[in-house]
């Protein structure tokens, strides 16, 4: 039997190139399906799209091939789309709806029989105007919401990369409170894509867990011949929890809170002294029976100090042995009177 990996996610992307004069109000669901299969053979499935506007619209559809650039995970959309995954899709050139209609659209991707095992990436694109073709196969990519989709075709499956680094954001190693953001960067050789598996144990001094988090909580897929960074974000009670795989630039500082805030922020969630934290992850699968998964591992120590608390709690303690040794001196003079008084 081939070997098959699972490899599609599908998810919704708004391009910024807006349409003119127009509402572009479309929902695409749904947002995530899985889709393998081997050379020669046809997939077939369906798109459900919402028509949100008030008015009948009409949805041109179009494809494009996309790779990974950056360490971010968003996608690249290619001009060519006459060969690659972009050109085994056949869908709909056009449908009508209603307002508020939902109607659900068939797709297939046929396979050609030649093709070698591994990954192929496309989007199913959807816009109010027919696609501009420019010749050479290309077509005009801006103004579109689409579905990503990550296919997996069995045989010649070849595994490569792994973990390449992993820290705490701008590699600092002393910070003042929570929220504190992990990166961990991760690179695929291979011709499939990785979806790291695992958790970040962050350990206090004592050696207790003081917090474990999902090292990939959007479920984010490394694709071949890439490297992506992951964030994880150890955060507590009291604190806006950021969308997954948020920026850490999106997460207030301390600088940002302000003196006060950042004290009220500190004395929720308490942490001193220093921590040591530990990535696990698990990657890959070569076959459907076995569980051939890879395991990478690594270490961060790190230390938190929350001057800013501490500053408080050390002027509050100063005021209270002041007040203290200011009544106990003042409580002396009035035994020593009043002893005085009755001689």
């Amino acid at each position: 039997m081939k070997r098959v990996v699972f490899a599609t996610i599908l998810f919704f992307l708004i391009l910024a190139v807006p349409f003119a004069g127009s509402v572009f109000a479309l929902t695409i669901s749904p947002v995530r399906m899985e889709i393998s299969g081997d050379p020669g053979q046809t997939l077939r499935g369906t798109i459900e799209l919402f028509n949100e506007q008030d008015e009948t619209k009409t949805f041109y559809s179009s494809t494009a091939n996309f790779e990974a650039r950056g360490e971010s995970g968003a996608p690249y959309f290619l001009p060519e789309t006459n060969k690659g995954l972009a050109s085994w899709i056949g869908v709909e050139e056009s449908v009508v709806l209603k307002a508020g209609e939902q109607k659900e659209i068939p797709f297939s991707i046929q396979i050609p029989q030649n093709t070698e095992g591994g990954g192929y990436f496309a989007a199913i694109l959807w816009s109010v105007s027919p696609a501009t073709a420019q010749g050479g196969g290309q077509v005009s990519i801006g103004g579109k919401l689409g579905a990503l989709i990550l296919l997996s075709v069995s045989g010649g499956l070849k595994e490569g990369g792994g973990l390449l680094d992993f820290k705490i954001e701008e590699g600092r190693r002393v910070l003042t409170s929570l929220p504190i953001t992990f990166a961990y960067r991760f690179s695929n050789d291979g011709n499939e894509r990785v979806k790291p598996t695992g958790e970040i144990k962050i350990k206090n001094i004592f050696g207790f867990t003081s917090a474990t988090l999902d090292a990939n909580s959007a479920k984010g897929n490394v694709l071949p011949g890439s490297i992506r960074k992951f964030s994880a974000v150890w955060q507590e009670k009291g604190q806006v929890k950021p969308e997954p795989g948020a920026s850490p630039k999106e997460i207030a500082t301390e600088e940002e809170r302000g003196f006060f805030d950042a004290v009220k922020n500190q004395w929720r969630n308490f942490a001193l002294g220093p921590y040591k934290a530990m990535l696990n992850i698990s990657y890959g699968k070569l076959t459907e029976a076995e569980a051939d998964y890879k395991k990478a591992e690594a270490g961060y120590r790190f230390f938190v100090f929350p001057w800013q608390l501490l500053t408080i709690i050390v002027l509050i303690l100063a005021v209270i042995g002041f007040l203290g040794f200011w009544g106990l001196k003042k409580y002396n003079r009035w035994i020593i009177a009043k002893a005085t008084q009755k001689k």
